[in-house]
């Protein structure tokens, strides 16, 4: 049975690297990559790529920015050329950016078996990008793997058939667990000068926290206050920092004190900071779920949150919006101990990824 997974950015590669791994085990299985460009940096690519034991990509379609449309457009065109010459049995698809749905339409259209690995998540906003990007993904693909209860209560309040629903767990955490003592022996606190859990550990890239001026000068009241408590560790996404400089607040982001800036960071050496922040800030999706599985406390920047058993059962809290006076109040409080005993959701193992194997494999092999 061939499988082309795709993988469109970053996020993906976490999710990817197990599944191909598990695949790559299994005799009835031969696994390709599709690397669709979304987001296309190649120093960076290439690191995830290493650290995470990919294979080079079989295929890259080099797609780069744009609008959503730009994108989802591209990626279609170029990815039915990819399909009509491997024509694979299966095509898996992550997650929730624009060439997840993008590459579903295309492989639906002609035929070939698709399954969502991350199905069912929905915050409920539909402003959201991502948002749309789940909803179309799960309402044409064969085969829907769930990573959290919510995720089978979205998806039958949509009506879809039981049968094509699987409550697997989650492939982030396979990566995640694989990864930890590896990550453990990296040098990015010694380098930047930190010891465990005496730092905040910070992202920040959603448009509607980034792209406009009052969002970014309550960032920044969010980080002085912060740092008045811990050393703040910043890793800094290329939109908020052109944003920064668009909106002339770059210098006064430089000169707080007790603040570390870095760029984009490779997956060890983010798990590594994750693993030994005091608290992390950020407005991520994934983090959400790492934190929880870390079991480190975590707030994060999101009206909703289309992971709920982060907030339900982990250590998540949801600050719906950057008012610096109480993020505050929150962040002080939980670094004076009264944060949440946060548990590890079911089926967050480590093993999400060999159960989808052998479902695909007993299903369509």
């Amino acid at each position: 049975m061939k499988i082309l997974s795709v993988v469109g950015a970053r996020p993906n590669f976490m999710k990817i690297a197990p599944l191909h791994r598990a695949f790559s085990k299994h005799p009835k299985i031969t696994s390709k990559i599709v690397h669709t460009g979304q987001h296309y940096d190649e120093k960076m690519s290439d690191i995830f790529f290493n650290q995470l034991g990919l294979p080079k990509p079989h295929f890259h379609l080099g797609i780069g920015g744009g609008s959503h449309t730009h994108q989802k457009a591209h990626v279609m065109l170029a990815f039915e050329k990819i399909l009509l010459k491997e024509q694979p049995d299966l095509v898996l698809v992550v997650g929730d950016v624009n060439p997840t749905p993008a590459c579903s339409i295309v492989s639906v259209k002609m035929g070939i078996k698709t399954v969502h690995v991350e199905a069912g998540l929905r915050s409920g906003d539909r402003s959201m990008p991502e948002e749309i990007n789940r909803i179309i993904t799960d309402a044409i693909c064969d085969d829907l793997f769930v990573t959290e209860h919510s995720g089978l209560i979205n998806l039958a309040k949509e009506n879809v058939p039981d049968e094509k629903v699987h409550f697997v767990g989650n492939v982030m955490i396979d990566s995640l667990v694989h990864f930890r003592k590896k990550a453990a022996r990296d040098s990015i606190l010694k380098k930047i000068g930190v010891k465990s859990k005496e730092y905040i550990l910070m992202t920040m890239h959603r448009p509607h926290n980034v792209d406009y001026e009052k969002g970014l000068k309550d960032i920044l009241q969010i980080i002085k206050n912060a740092a008045k408590h811990k050393h703040i560790v910043f890793a800094i996404h290329p939109r908020t920092t052109n944003n920064m400089k668009k909106f002339k607040l770059d210098k006064k982001l430089e000169a707080i004190k007790n603040l570390t800036l870095l760029g984009p960071q490779g997956y060890l050496q983010f798990l590594k900071l994750m693993d030994n922040a005091a608290l992390i800030i950020t407005d991520s999706g994934g983090i959400q779920e790492e934190t929880t599985f870390l079991q480190v406390p975590c707030m994060t920047f999101r009206d909703t949150t289309e992971r709920p058993v982060t907030v339900e059962l982990g250590t998540n809290f949801l600050m719906q919006d950057l008012n610096p006076v109480s993020v505050k109040k929150q962040m002080e409080a939980i670094l004076k101990g009264k944060t949440k005993k946060g548990i590890i959701p079911p089926l967050w193992d480590g093993q999400t990824s060999e159960r989808i194997a052998n479902i695909l494999v007993e299903k369509y092999a």
